[in-house]
């Protein structure tokens, strides 16, 4: 039985040039049935010519579930299971902290807390932690959820934010249909997953609007993720932020920034969010010295508040706090920065 429905896929793959297959309600199953199910898929795909054919699974559960099934971490050294997995650790946290929900909202602290904690365990699987982001599909709703995240009553600058972030994190994104329409769910009260499965067809008289605000945000961000390599394969450091200029320290608590920078090569971009809705910041983000000696320009190539600025890189002696301890450094590298209450900016180097 297990053959017949690998040759099955094998054939669909064939005949109708699929480039990729998600498969559903991938921790029900065995984890060797699925490296098994990985691996033929690959390799056929392979040998019809398909170099990047892409295997990624649902796996509604804990980072230490999904690493059952990915990759180097199947469960034997023959092969490899499915290539990436849907990102539900980033899912349980990002809209939590982008719109402090809950009684205890998490702090931005836990986004850097689960992307440094991969790091830690793929350091053995990997030659670099900018290599990661395949190994994840990223998303902030889907199908399966009661609410959209776009939900009635959610500031479009929340939307904005998450899909900024979205893209601009490690991982490959993943967009629900009717995000870039604005849709917001049923709003009769149903409290199931139906509630984000409306139709985006015959509610309004044009369905598909490529003028929408939402739209041309995602199209803008899109277009610059795609333009920059850095935003898809760079590295990924969380970024220490300051409100003077000197003293320098990880972002934390609900309504913080999240704050961290990308780097591929000698090429490093900023990317800052304020999570507060009614709090403004200016202050400085930490950036690479060795990379951005004093007076290098940064533009604002993104901004959900439409900001248009540029920035100068300054080098001087600072203080960096971190897990309790103080380092007086001679010279650290910071970058000013001025954002808007639950505004999002990229900025990438003149």
């Amino acid at each position: 039985m297990w053959i017949n429905l690998v040759h099955a896929y094998q054939y669909l793959m064939a005949k109708y040039d699929i480039d990729g297959y998600r498969i559903d309600t991938v921790k029900y199953a065995r984890a060797d049935m699925i490296e098994t199910f990985g691996n033929a898929m690959r390799e056929f795909a392979q040998s019809a010519g398909k170099r990047n054919f892409f295997t990624f699974g649902e796996v509604y559960d804990s980072q230490a579930m999904i690493d059952r099934f990915v990759g180097r971490n199947a469960p034997s050294d023959q092969g490899f299971g499915m290539d990436s997995e849907l990102d539900f650790p980033l899912f349980f946290l990002l809209p939590s902290v982008i719109k402090a929900l809950g009684p205890n909202p998490p702090g931005v602290e836990t986004i850097a807390a689960l992307f440094n904690n991969r790091n830690i365990a793929e350091e053995g699987q990997i030659s670099s932690h900018g290599e990661a982001g395949k190994y994840f599909v990223s998303f902030i709703d889907n199908h399966d959820q009661n609410s959209r995240f776009n939900a009635p009553g959610t500031p479009p600058g929340q939307v904005t934010m998450a899909l900024a972030l979205l893209f601009s994190l490690q991982g490959i994104p993943c967009v629900y249909y009717g995000t870039e329409q604005g849709l917001q769910g049923t709003i009769d009260g149903l409290d199931a997953c139906e509630s984000v499965r409306e139709a985006i067809w015959g509610n309004t008289p044009n369905p598909f609007d490529q003028t929408s605000s939402f739209y041309t945000s995602l199209k803008a961000i899109a277009k610059l993720r795609k333009a920059d390599p850095a935003l898809r394969y760079g590295r990924l450091y969380f970024r220490e932020v300051s409100g003077n200029g000197h003293d320098f320290g990880q972002s934390t608590g609900s309504g913080g920034l999240i704050a961290f920078s990308r780097i591929l090569s000698n090429r490093e971009v900023i990317v800052v969010a304020n999570t507060s809705g009614s709090n403004r910041f200016a202050g400085a983000i930490l950036c690479d010295v060795d990379l951005n000696r004093a007076g290098k320009t940064f533009n604002v190539a993104y901004s959900n508040c439409g900001t248009v600025a540029t920035s100068k890189t300054s080098v001087a002696a600072g203080t960096i706090y971190a897990g309790g301890s103080s380092s007086s450094m001679p010279q650290i590298a910071s970058l000013p920065i001025v954002l808007a209450p639950s505004e999002v900016q990229i900025l990438t180097p003149a």
